[in-house]
């Protein structure tokens, strides 16, 4: 369980290709392609309890090299805390959307159900087990994110040389 909840603003981490910044809020990406907890056409924020966990979330998808030669900006991003959504792994239906792969379909019409019933959904991460990922609803979570930080994105370079 992720510690710091239980009070009345939390703070969540999300990278941002630096292109894409100035509509970080607007969510285009999961509405364009649909998330592992989102079908297209859904507007939700993908962002992550710590920062380590946010740039392991990336890297799995883009690749260090790429995080480490295409501008990126690192967001901290503060949310006032309405009931949070704890998505347990036990309250999943299918043991293996917890794991690395392909999305099914019905996992995203999961994730499509729980969104509707809570802007602020808290999935325990498939990249790092121990680690969580909120997902923001920007439909219904209207008022409660804001942008508390950003700064450019460094890459610690050894990090390219992992193969």
């Amino acid at each position: 369980m992720p510690t710091g909840l239980g009070t009345s603003t939390l703070t969540v981490w999300r990278l941002e290709r630096e292109k894409h910044f100035p509509t970080w809020n607007t969510a285009e990406g999961a509405f364009l392609v649909g998330g592992r907890w989102s079908s297209p056409g859904q507007r939700v924020i993908y962002a992550s309890l710590d920062p380590a966990t946010t740039i392991l979330e990336v890297a799995v998808h883009k690749g260090f090299n790429v995080l480490d030669s295409v501008p990126h900006r690192l967001l901290e991003i503060e949310l006032d805390v309405t009931p949070i959504k704890v998505l347990h792994p036990s309250d999943v239906p299918n043991p293996h959307w917890l794991s690395p792969g392909a999305v099914s379909p019905n996992q995203q019409k999961f994730g499509d159900a729980l969104l509707a019933t809570s802007p602020l959904t808290l999935v325990p991460s498939t990249v790092s087990k121990h680690s969580w990922n909120l997902l923001i609803n920007i439909s219904s979570a209207s008022g409660l994110v804001a942008l508390k930080n950003h700064e450019r994105f460094a890459l610690d370079p050894r990090l390219t040389k992992i193969r």
